[in-house]
């Protein structure tokens, strides 16, 4: 399981890495072929669609947590059991998803007529019919990728997550050149999702041998699960409405153009989002066996320190690049045209860095079942953040969404939940700062060596950005090394290092004996 763990978590962080540098070279092509306003159509689609996406009804996360219940109370039958309740729910889940989608599509005229003109508007309802037929049918079928993870079978998960980063786009971007245009990128993206579909199941009764039992389930456990997943749900219409509405906001008053620069701007938010739940994610099943056992709470609390010190390391080496790089970055990768997006990324990114070293929170609050706290704190955010950016777009257009989204997630991620994680899950929060606060001092150096190097180094070509990028990254490199990372930390970069050294040097000794 360890070893599924470790290659979990780096599979993670290589599939951020590959979708991040096709996005990264994939981006501006697609701008230039698409133009401003079709992307910003597209963005608002998706926005649109992700809505129906929430009817999953969190019940990954409930075949994630009892698979690991049973697993460890070595009970395979109730896994089966489970596995059939889980499989009918989902189909019915799915068929809601498809009909509420529909209703979604079919009333998209009257929600953005005000800003948007007729062409874009029948765009807009085929790109939104097509992204809900593939969350619909991925939603029906979704518990098999689910197990995949629920049996912590880490390692062909990613896999699958890569190979269909790499294929989209590869297949995309000829049919763009030929001019079919977002329509063509809609079609795309389904097909592959059902490729991937298949595949899961395939390996599910096929090389894991699951077997899905359509027996009776104990009342007590069914009305279990669906107070867990209730609360997960609610989580889930909670993020849709805080990183979805904004766009549903500047489509209904601002239209597309300013749909694409906030889109950019929020593009990197997920970047930030991705990296930090690639490492959280893969703990969910080792924390809820450490619940299950009732360990005490002093071993989450440390498990919780160790995680956010490396998300804090990964995370804000990222952060700063971003700071001093970023707005040459966006000049140069999609143009003057979305210099905002700097802006806006910025005023996002800095509050949320400090909920994203803390995601770890998130799982052990699953895992206890005790997200009714942060489900009503997080509906109150989000309704906050959506009533701001409602008054503050007639002012400041995208850049107001975006400050309305930075103090809700302030008030809310912030402080709140820090109060909270101390007092109930018994977390220490003040050692957790008192660590994160020695790790940033030193590493705040790399940061104004990086501005007091920019101010002598101008960029305006890639080669100088690379440049100025990589010795800021050494310097950072090395700060850390001496003054932050503890020999945890260390070893976590010195071990596979180690081993592909060892292997290259036996390949060599081979190769000289042969």
């Amino acid at each position: 399981m360890r070893n599924q763990l470790k290659a979990g978590a780096i599979l993670s962080y290589l599939a951020l890495f590959i979708s991040s540098a096709i996005s990264i070279v994939y981006t501006p092509i697609m701008l230039k072929l698409l133009g401003q306003s079709e992307y910003g159509i597209y963005s608002l689609a998706t926005s649109a669609a992700s809505y129906v996406g929430i009817l999953n009804f969190g019940l990954g996360n409930a075949v994630i947590r009892y698979t690991a219940k049973y697993k460890a109370l070595n009970d395979e039958q109730q896994c089966s059991r489970l596995y059939g309740m889980f499989f009918i729910m989902y189909g019915l889940l799915g068929s809601i998803a498809l009909i509420s989608g529909t209703i979604l599509t079919l009333n998209a005229e009257q929600i953005f007529s005000r800003s948007l003109s007729i062409e874009e508007l029948t765009t807009l309802k085929y790109l939104m019919a097509i992204m809900v037929i593939n969350i619909a049918i991925g939603i029906g079928f979704g518990i098999f990728s689910v197990i995949i993870l629920a049996l912590e079978k880490f390692v062909i998960q990613k896999v699958i997550v890569i190979i269909s980063s790499i294929i989209s786009p590869l297949i995309v971007l000829p049919l763009l050149i030929m001019g079919y245009g977002s329509i063509a990128m809609a079609v795309v993206t389904t097909a592959v999702s059902m490729l991937s579909i298949i595949f899961n199941m395939f390996y599910c009764f096929k090389v894991l041998k699951i077997k899905i039992v359509f027996g009776r389930i104990p009342k007590g456990l069914l009305r279990e699960i669906i107070v867990f997943s209730s609360f997960i749900f609610l989580n889930l219409i909670i993020e849709r409405i805080y990183w979805s509405t904004d766009q549903i906001i500047l489509g209904i008053y601002s239209g597309s153009i300013a749909v694409s620069i906030y889109s950019i701007g929020t593009a990197f938010s997920g970047y930030f989002i991705g990296f930090s739940s690639a490492i959280s994610n893969v703990f969910l099943t080792k924390v809820t066996g450490m619940v299950t056992r009732e360990v005490p709470d002093k071993e989450l609390s440390d498990l919780f320190i160790k995680v956010g010190r490396v998300q804090f390391i990964i995370l804000s080496f990222a952060m700063s690049g971003f700071i001093v790089f970023g707005q040459p970055f966006i000049h140069l990768w999609v143009g003057s045209d979305y210099n905002t997006s700097y802006l806006i990324a910025l005023i996002i990114l800095v509050p949320s860095l400090i909920s994203l070293i803390q995601s770890m929170g998130g799982v052990i609050l699953q895992a206890k079942n005790l997200q009714k706290f942060k489900t009503i704190l997080y509906f109150c955010i989000a309704v906050a953040n959506v009533i701001l950016s409602i008054i503050f777009v007639q002012y400041w257009g995208a850049v107001g969404c975006a400050i309305a989204t930075a103090i809700a997630f302030i008030i809310g991620n912030v402080i709140i939940m820090n109060i909270y994680y101390q007092q109930k899950l018994k977390i220490e929060i003040k050692k957790f700062w008192i660590n994160i606060m020695k790790m940033s001092l030193p590493l705040s150096g790399s940061i104004l060596f990086a501005v007091f190097t920019k101010k002598y180094l101008l960029v305006s070509s890639w080669g100088q950005l690379l440049f100025e990028c990589l010795l800021f990254s050494i310097v950072y490199f090395l700060v850390a090394w001496f003054l932050s990372m503890n020999e945890y930390e260390k070893q976590l970069i010195k071990a596979p290092i180690g081993k592909v050294y060892r292997k290259i040097m036996k390949s060599l000794q081979l190769g000289v004996e042969g």
